[in-house]
């Protein structure tokens, strides 16, 4: 049998062992799945007589080569910052690898040897990145093959909770890493291009600076900018492009509400909070609030940042008890962002039958014979249950389906590298579509910069 090895069973990875076990008979394949806690992947493998799930500590160098040499691809899901002895072990033995993670710049630095090799480490093939290369080189290569010029590109990624599940004032649940989600924006001004303009936006700034997306059946939403779309220039081929910009979606409203925690200074991971230990919610709201015997905490926070009674950001800041005095924060020596964390973790945790959702959209501006056409492709895909997420899906599935194309000798051309060449991602996208994620494209009227669009 052909032995596939997948280092890492978290959250995300439901989907893909499960798509991995449905393809083991007639692919005939052994699945082995290797984490510190294998609870999550016993529940999924069910006793399945093709697969195996062992305890393994990644950071034993003996362990981790044994079982990576033991097999023909492996999968790593592991955080980013540890693929790269995974790499390295996979480069010793003649190994194949697939991750989800954004390239690193010590996992670039391996393409030569991999390609000497001739050896294929594909990254970024999950959801954003992943799912949203595949989606726009599908369409890019499209227009460049008819004789169009790119003149904009504008993409939105979110997960999100599903309506069905919707039921608190942030239409927002957890659906993937909270502390990203506490630190998003953080690290440096996000930056994009405009009409030609170089522009770009300080994290203090970011949740007041908007775009409204409508996403036909499903309604309007939010987009925020992501902190570098300018890369992307190079990674798509998009060197004179005038207008470039990728952001987060979220539900109408959601940022400005959010803003209220950066502007208090709740996301700073940067230093700890002394004796947070032994502090309710209200105390710690009240420790970024200026000393005042006789007015209460609500009050010198309506003050502070001119929220009004009424104001459905006051409603929403009430629903998560961020002045509960009875509520402890519990966490020794923890930042303002650790103990937002813990609060929302409270609202915003899925029940066990809550439903998330991923909304992605693309926007194409380019000019062909003279005239201007624009293209708008969205998809939505909502999940099963807390274990069979759509993030699960949308991130996991890509996953598998490359491994198993790579193994097949479908995907064949080595390096390290990412989704953006018609090899990969045409066949991946082709059998997402037959999983149900699926993109609709339509031509829309081209406007370029609509300066209505952005909030200042």
């Amino acid at each position: 049998m052909r032995k596939i090895l997948l280092i890492g069973a978290g959250r995300s990875s439901s989907s893909l062992i499960t798509y991995l076990l449905q393809k083991s008979f007639s692919e005939n394949l052994h699945i082995t799945i290797a984490d510190v806690s294998i609870d999550l992947a016993k529940k999924i493998l069910q006793n399945h007589k093709n697969s195996i799930a062992i305890t393994l500590d990644i950071f034993n160098n003996e362990e981790r080569q044994k079982v990576i040499k033991n097999a023909d691809i492996v999968i790593s899901m592991l955080p980013a910052h540890l693929h790269l002895n995974v790499a390295k072990d996979c480069l010793a033995f003649g190994k194949n690898m697939v991750t989800a993670s954004y390239i690193s710049d010590e996992m670039s630095q391996l393409n030569d040897e991999a390609i000497k090799k001739n050896l294929i480490f594909m990254n970024e093939v999950g959801l954003d990145p992943g799912i949203d290369h595949m989606s726009a080189m599908k369409v890019i290569d499209s227009i460049r093959e008819k004789g169009g010029k790119m003149l904009l590109f504008e993409s939105f990624t979110g997960g999100l909770v599903a309506p069905e599940s919707d039921d608190n004032l942030w239409n927002y649940k957890f659906t993937w890493n909270p502390r990203n989600v506490v630190l998003a924006g953080q690290g440096g001004a996000a930056k994009f291009l405009q009409e030609g303009n170089y522009k770009y936006i300080p994290y203090h700034k970011l949740f007041r600076r908007t775009e409204i997306l409508n996403i036909e059946g499903h309604g309007k939403f939010e987009g925020y900018a992501n902190r570098d779309s300018l890369k992307y220039k190079t990674v798509y081929g998009l060197n004179d492009i005038l207008t470039l910009y990728r952001g987060t979606i979220r539900r109408v409203g959601y940022s400005r509400a959010w803003n209220v925690f950066v502007q208090l200074g709740m996301t700073d991971d940067s230093y700890t909070i002394e004796d947070s230990e032994h502090m309710s919610y209200r105390d710690f709201t009240n420790s970024f609030l200026a000393y005042n015997p006789h007015d209460s905490v609500e009050l010198k926070l309506r003050h502070y940042l001119k929220i009004d009674q009424d104001d459905i950001i006051w409603e929403k800041l009430l629903e998560i008890d961020i002045f509960n005095p009875n509520k402890q924060v519990v966490l020794k020596n923890a930042t303002p962002a650790q103990i937002l964390e813990k609060i929302l973790k409270d609202s915003w945790t899925l029940k066990e039958d809550d439903k998330d959702m991923i909304v992605m959209q693309h926007l194409f501006g380019y000019e062909l014979n003279g005239k201007k056409h624009q293209i708008e492709s969205s998809m939505v895909c909502i999940g099963d249950n807390q274990t069979y997420t759509a993030m699960a899906k949308t991130v996991g599935l890509p996953v598998a389906i490359a491994a198993l194309k790579i193994l097949n000798g479908e995907i064949k051309t080595p390096g390290v590298q990412i989704p953006i060449s018609k090899e990969v991602y045409q066949p991946i996208l082709k059998e997402l579509e037959e999983n149900g994620i699926v993109f609709k494209e339509k031509e829309a009227s081209y406007f370029g910069y609509n300066p209505d669009v952005i909030i200042n």
